[in-house]
């Protein structure tokens, strides 16, 4: 029995210091939670007195106005062509810049730095911010809205891709490097086949969030349904918003089901 207590005593302690460790993150994470109430001046209160606003507006949304249909083909179809846009050239400029970026791919560990910090910068800065400064480069209209979404996707398709590539099968590259392969050779028939249907999943992914993107860069003047929600909402023309909303769900989801649906096949 003395040996049975003796043995037993480790793991008790242990068992105690995992509750107690336990306990100290929650009691953390519940602390956070209520300084991020505190700063963000949440007053549960106020929404629930102020829901008669929101009805109203509801009230004068209704039924939406499906006259607007034919106006707003020409912005759907920039909404789409801007994701389009800046997803295939945030793919083009991402995927060498993440060869440059993996470690086990990297030449050399300046071009590493180098390739990881443009990713970052991309990343950091966000895709409004980008549109504001391309807006005052080239003017209003979908063309600055497509850099920004292009230059943003470089940075986040540039740190997934690398994370890919890192994450990847060596065998293959091992084994083609040891019959002599070239440096080309080796990329085209190890690293390119181990890694294609990764980066399609993540580029389609990808032109899911450009599309919802887009939709809010229209809001500072870079084209698409953005900039005509806007004006109808700044003209009080709640009918027409209520249109545009029905139209921006029908076009994301039939962007996440043709997704979902290329994705299965490339998987």
């Amino acid at each position: 029995m003395t040996r049975a207590l003796q043995a037993a005593g480790p793991r008790i302690a242990v068992s105690s210091t995992r509750t107690l460790a336990s306990i100290g993150i929650a009691v953390a994470l519940a602390v956070v939670f209520i300084q991020a109430c505190v700063i963000v001046q949440a007053r549960p209160q106020d929404l629930v007195t102020g829901v008669h606003g929101m009805a109203d507006i509801i009230n004068r949304s209704l039924p939406p106005d499906f006259s607007q249909f034919a106006p707003s083909l020409m912005p759907a179809l920039e909404t789409v062509d801007l994701a389009i846009f800046g997803t295939v050239f945030g793919v083009i400029l991402a995927f060498p810049l993440a060869i440059l970026a993996a470690h086990n791919t990297a030449p050399s560990r300046p071009l590493y730095i180098g390739a990881r910090t443009l990713i970052g910068v991309c990343r950091a800065v966000p895709d409004l911010v980008w549109a504001l400064l391309f807006v005052t480069a080239v003017g209003l209209g979908p063309f600055p809205g497509a850099l920004a979404l292009a230059v943003h996707s470089v940075g986040m398709l540039g740190r997934l891709f690398a994370e890919v590539i890192e994450d990847m099968d060596m065998g293959p590259v091992e084994a083609l490097s040891l019959t002599g392969a070239s440096r080309m050779q080796v990329f085209t028939h190890a690293v390119i086949p181990g890694v294609l249907p990764s980066l399609l999943g993540i580029s389609l992914f990808r032109f899911d969030e450009n599309l919802r993107s887009s939709l809010v860069l229209g809001f500072v003047g870079a084209g698409g349904i953005g900039f005509y929600l806007l004006t109808a909402m700044n003209l009080f023309q709640y009918q027409t918003v209520s249109f545009l909303l029905v139209l921006t769900f029908v076009l994301v989801v039939g962007a996440e089901r043709l997704s979902a649906f290329l994705r299965s096949r490339v998987s």
